[in-house]
């Protein structure tokens, strides 16, 4: 079946194997180079970049609805074997027929930051290093650096770092409201 958006390109090509049946589709681009696929029409490119969109987007929705259901079967058995462990969190592993189920429910830590500036403060008053005790690291938003005075931005400058991102390229027809 073809998109209407396939469609529009159908008449390019080989006479004789039309559009797209003589196109690489998205499970051929593991096993072609980044050149040749490079040197593919952007129409085709912009079929291919949104084809597999959708396929990403199709299999998270899918590896979603599995998880989902593993912990539906899984959750309360697990819980009852950490229970009997003694754990809170943890990995535990029990068998379910031929097959060991691993269920692992990691610890998140939480620490309030007003407290821990607290026992910071009353660890260098000890005359302690709190760098021993804790990793301390400061953050500027950018949207506050931006809003600065220059003349406290200046006094920031030297400790500003600015590396690029990752280069995103999004492929969409001219015209569209995209």
């Amino acid at each position: 079946m073809m998109t209407a958006f396939q469609s529009l390109f159908a008449d390019h090509g080989d006479p004789y194997m039309p559009f797209p049946a003589n196109t690489p589709t998205v499970d051929d681009l593991p096993g072609l180079g980044l050149q040749d696929i490079a040197q593919l029409p952007v129409e085709l490119l912009a079929i291919l970049q949104r084809d597999v969109d959708e396929r990403i987007k199709r299999d998270k929705a899918a590896k979603a609805r599995l998880d989902g259901a593993l912990t539906v079967r899984y959750a309360t058995r697990a819980a009852e074997e950490r229970q009997a462990a003694g754990k809170d969190t943890g990995t535990i592993r029990f068998d379910d027929g031929d097959f060991t189920v691993v269920a692992d429910l990691p610890k998140r830590v939480d620490w309030d930051q007003d407290r821990l500036a607290a026992m910071v403060e009353r660890i260098r008053a000890a005359g302690d290093d709190p760098a021993q005790y804790v990793d301390i690291a400061f953050k500027v938003p950018e949207r506050k650096y931006a809003a600065w005075p220059d003349a406290i931005r200046a006094g920031f400058e030297p400790a500003r770092t600015v590396r690029p991102g990752t280069l995103k390229i999004e492929i969409v027809p001219q015209g569209s409201d995209q």
